[in-house]
């Protein structure tokens, strides 16, 4: 069966051979752990139980986890053994089960995911995307993810095809996220503040691209006001990103500062905004909730 999961459209039998993704059918699960440096109400008091797999559909020339998504380290499990680790981490006390990178096993994914719902996993969980997806991969998780996470990268093509090799990105990306929207339009959060279902969107500013990063804000406020937006400030040249003078530096406080008082600017008023101090790689986040529902 040739593979069709997300836009690249490989085109590969991913039962005998890697896809662009650099995986297989089954996911490889690279790590999982307790994670307390995502969004405020991602991961609460108690942390997020997130799962990262390896290999991705983007060739970021600045990823940061570039040995997980080359797809060069990990354990390969099935469905059930996915569900069991869902319990592991359920098993810390965390708020949620939260999947990073799923798209490229989709349905190996919406697999473990429905066993362990079945088993009785009420815990939310969390869909943890570059958002390079196509709206009817997508619809295979309706029902089944709580709270969407994508990452909104670009705006402008060239740079989506300069720094990920993602042709036609932003028109892929905010097709996906108005389907995620029509999926999980409505948040929820518990009486700690940690959501329970809804959708954040995320972008990461980068050097030299604040006004790329307005255009995004532009397109929420036209298209999804009401969204949840993070704004994050800790880029910083990883992996390839020497070779790329342009966005060989960290993201300067001006830069970062500029965007944060555009979204202001635009009204809209769901953010999570970070203090804008210099990224380096082992970087904890420090929160700010602008504001949240009035």
């Amino acid at each position: 069966m040739t593979c069709d999961l997300c836009p690249r459209n490989c085109g590969v039998d991913r039962d005998i051979q890697q896809g662009f993704c650099q995986t297989g059918l089954n996911p490889v699960v690279a790590k999982a752990c307790v994670h307390n440096w995502e969004e405020p109400p991602i991961s609460g008091t108690r942390g997020s139980g997130t799962v990262f797999f390896a290999g991705c559909n983007l060739r970021c020339v600045f990823c940061q986890n570039h040995a997980i998504s080359r797809g060069k380290v990990g354990r390969i499990v099935t469905p059930a053994l996915l569900a069991d680790v869902f319990f592991e981490l359920a098993d810390k006390g965390v708020h949620n089960i939260n999947l990073v990178t799923p798209s490229h096993i989709l349905p190996a994914v919406a697999d473990a995911v429905g066993q362990a719902k079945k088993r009785g996993l009420t815990l939310p969980f969390v869909y943890n995307t570059n958002a390079y997806e196509t709206v009817g991969a997508l619809r295979r998780m309706d029902g089944l993810i709580d709270i969407y996470l994508p990452d909104l990268k670009y705006c402008d093509d060239e740079a989506a095809r300069r720094y990920s090799d993602a042709p036609g990105y932003f028109d892929i990306a905010t097709k996906a996220i108005l389907e995620m929207v029509r999926q999980n339009s409505q948040a929820v959060f518990d009486d700690d503040g940690v959501m329970r279902r809804g959708l954040i969107i995320r972008h990461l500013v980068l050097p030299g691209r604040r006004k790329d990063a307005m255009r995004i804000l532009d397109w929420i406020a036209d298209h999804v006001p009401d969204a949840y937006v993070s704004l994050m400030a800790q880029y910083f040249p990883a992996y390839r990103a020497y070779e790329f003078q342009e966005i060989n530096r960290r993201v300067t406080t001006f830069e970062y500062q500029s965007v944060v008082q555009y979204f202001t600017g635009l009204g809209l008023k769901n953010g999570f905004m970070q203090d804008a101090k210099s990224a380096v790689p082992d970087y904890v986040p420090d929160w700010d909730c602008v504001s949240n529902e009035e």
